[in-house]
């Protein structure tokens, strides 16, 4: 039996990166997956799965997209036990909060905080119809402490943490618990992209080495699963031990 074994899951930025490796490792633990993207990359990531997994096409921006998605894994699967709300395209172009443009800000706020809301909104009322459930946030060591550079980001992260702790006391008595997930410097093919950074270089961080997806993703699956039934309302760092310092 796998850790996830019956259950059905959502993972959102499920085409590359953290949450390709969480629908990957969701799937082998025995859940049922929709993998959620707007980029294309869901397709071959259910394609990789087989009959276990259904692609969706979903920007988490806009309420319809969300509620259609919600609303697939319950007519494909019948029910919605895990949300792993994880979209997100990184903090974007270094700036000073006085060099940030409007546009940039409400795309960060839009993607990474509203999207978690609306994540939430829609797949928490779908778990309490079925008994409850488990929702797991990505936020951001950023969310933690802030990052120089990075405002508008560090800001919609830090939201996230908050939303999760304030949902999970709305619905701790209802079966749901809710989490968040909060990453250090993470190599995926976007990290690479953005930064112009290459897997040789060391980031700062304590561990001296980059985290991996699949780090990311074991540690969604231990939220996701009954080993943390006890768990609510934690923003965990999974940092390399970037916000001990």
């Amino acid at each position: 039996m796998g850790r996830l074994e019956g259950k059905v899951a959502i993972v959102t930025g499920a085409g590359s990166g953290m949450g390709r490796a969480s629908a990957e490792c969701f799937a082998r633990e025995g859940a049922r997956v929709v993998c959620a993207d707007v980029s294309g990359g869901e397709r071959a990531v259910a394609a990789g799965i087989g009959d276990a997994a259904l692609a969706v096409s979903v920007d988490v921006s806009r309420a319809e997209d969300v509620r259609r998605m919600v609303e697939a894994a319950v007519e494909r699967f019948g029910r919605l036990d895990v949300l792993f709300n994880n979209a997100g395209f990184g903090g974007g172009v270094r700036a000073d909060l006085h060099e940030i443009d409007e546009e940039a800000f409400d795309r960060q706020i839009g993607v990474h905080l509203k999207g978690v809301f609306l994540g939430m909104k829609y797949g928490i009322a779908a778990m309490l119809e079925s008994g409850g459930g488990s929702v797991i946030n990505t936020a951001s060591a950023s969310g933690l402490v802030g990052w120089k550079g990075l405002a508008a980001y560090s800001a919609a992260k830090g939201g996230v943490v908050l939303l999760t702790k304030s949902a999970a006391l709305d619905y701790a008595e209802q079966g749901v618990r809710v989490n968040a997930i909060c990453p250090g410097i993470t190599w995926t093919g976007m990290a690479g992209k953005q930064t112009g950074m290459t897997p040789d270089r060391v980031p700062d961080q304590p561990m001296r080495r980059w985290g991996r997806p699949e780090e990311i993703a074991t540690a969604a699956l231990f939220l996701a699963s009954d080993e943390s039934s006890f768990m609510t309302g934690v923003a965990l760092p999974v940092d390399g031990g970037y916000v001990a310092r």
